[in-house]
């Protein structure tokens, strides 16, 4: 009776230790099902990654390409030059630019923007360009000086001002440059930004503040491409 009773809680036993060994055979598939289909996720996000990068490079190469057709020659006039890797176009001629302390544009900057302005706007506005145009900066750099016995803080909070003030100026020149087509107004309001930046991006040579260099005015453009690929990794950081 006794071995009876006995040999059937080892065979419960032996059941119950069964049906857990396939309880566990069964999620580990799961998982494995699991960590498969996130990295072919992975992968495929990877893939679009890729895609826009590419497509990105190639926007940047056909961009430089034509700014540099555009204004190869003016831009020896107006001593002005374009970087080939940030598409940046720089008026570095303080003299041409402001009067000393003033965010009055002077009338050879403005009459430098009425050439420019209107034949870059026209360039970024191609159909192969129009649609992947996130932001169109004026940027308003200074160098690091103000008056004799201003602290450091203080001076950058003045330049501050100064650089803000007059990218606003250069805004509101250029705007005035494009004509009375209100869709490229539209266009504008819609990427057009002003950016005064004090003297936190000096010119440097050797380590040493280029004063001159640094007060300048840049225009740059800035692509949807690097907020898709953002968007893309905040989705694969949620799942």
């Amino acid at each position: 009776m006794n071995e009876d009773i006995l040999a059937t809680k080892e065979q419960d036993t032996e059941e119950h230790w069964i049906s857990i060994s396939d309880m566990m055979a069964g999620l580990m598939v799961i998982f494995l099902f699991i960590a498969i289909s996130y990295m072919l996720h992975v992968k495929d996000e990877t893939e679009k990654i890729k895609a826009i990068a590419v497509a990105y490079i190639q926007m940047q190469l056909d961009l430089y390409a034509d700014l540099d057709a555009a204004f190869k020659e003016d831009l020896k006039r107006w001593n002005a030059d374009l970087d080939d890797k940030t598409l940046t176009i720089r008026f570095k001629e303080p003299d041409v630019l402001f009067e000393p302390g003033s965010i009055d544009v002077r009338l050879k900057f403005k009459k430098i923007l009425d050439e420019f302005f209107p034949r870059y706007i026209k360039i970024l506005r191609q159909p192969k360009y129009k649609n992947e145009i996130a932001e169109i900066r004026i940027e308003g750099h200074t160098s690091s000086e103000w008056k004799e016995d201003t602290s450091p803080e203080e001076a950058y909070i003045e330049n501050m001002k100064l650089s803000q003030g007059r990218t606003r100026s250069v805004l509101k020149y250029v705007l005035q440059t494009i004509g009375e087509s209100q869709e490229i107004r539209d266009w504008l309001k819609l990427h057009l930004t002003a950016n005064g930046l004090s003297s936190s991006k000096p010119i440097t040579v050797n380590g040493i503040e280029d004063r001159k260099a640094s007060r300048r005015v840049e225009f740059r453009v800035r692509t949807k491409s690097e907020e898709r690929i953002v968007n893309i990794i905040e989705e694969i950081k949620k799942e």
